[in-house]
């Protein structure tokens, strides 16, 4: 949510990454985050967020959770783990921009909520400084596995912004990476056309925000 004047939205472009950059290895440790939607439609959205310490669930970059995530172990792992819990509404991506208004709820009834139902997201977050911009880079596990995307949050118009040389192609308007898409249609059954349709049309990067610099070293 965006606190610069522009009250409940958010600002953001989004990219496809083919694997985790090396600058990753030199920030503070990712965060483990499980998002549970329990409206996920036209572009709305509905979901509570956890988010835990990364050691909660395994070791980030090595793959430990691949294929079917196991609700309940995943749960009691993280009793007593959350940092952060919040229920969030969004909606439609329009132009760079999404609605967002946030709540924030106690951790035990967002557990609680999330064992009642909601298609999950669990993935690592790590965030990176490159250049003048925070970068936050999703390491996404389960039946999203081995998605990678790179996030540039702003709290206005994300405009004029020099692209890490590590993303591969622009996806900010592509609905099918919405993490609320990817709860009902995970990439793992979608990832080999996409290979396919990304090698047949190339990279594309958006051109209705100003200029777009390519090729920010990853280890900037």
């Amino acid at each position: 949510m965006s606190d610069t004047g522009y009250g409940d939205f958010e600002f953001e472009r989004k990219f496809f990454v083919r694997e985790l950059p090396a600058v990753v290895r030199t920030e503070p440790a990712p965060a483990l985050i499980v998002q549970s939607y329990y409206l996920a439609a036209d572009g709305y959205a509905l979901r509570i967020r956890l988010e835990a310490p990364a050691g909660a669930l395994g070791t980030p970059g090595t793959g430990p959770v691949d294929g079917a995530v196991d609700t309940e172990r995943l749960l009691r792992t993280l009793e007593g783990a959350v940092t952060f819990c919040a229920l969030t509404a969004k909606g439609p991506y329009v132009g760079g921009t999404r609605y967002e208004a946030e709540r924030e709820l106690d951790p035990m009834v967002g557990l609680a909520m999330v064992r009642r139902g909601g298609a999950l997201v669990v993935k690592y977050r790590h965030s990176v400084w490159l250049g003048v911009d925070g970068w936050v880079i999703d390491e996404f596990l389960g039946d999203n596995a081995p998605l990678v995307v790179a996030e540039c949050e702003r709290g206005g118009p994300v405009t004029d912004l020099v692209i890490p040389g590590f993303c591969v192609t622009e996806v900010s308007d592509d609905p099918r990476f919405a993490n609320d898409a990817l709860a009902g249609a995970p990439y793992g059954r979608w990832r080999e056309a996409f290979e396919r349709e990304l090698a047949r049309t190339g990279p594309r990067f958006l051109q209705g925000f100003g200029r777009n610099e390519l090729g920010l070293s990853s280890e900037a």
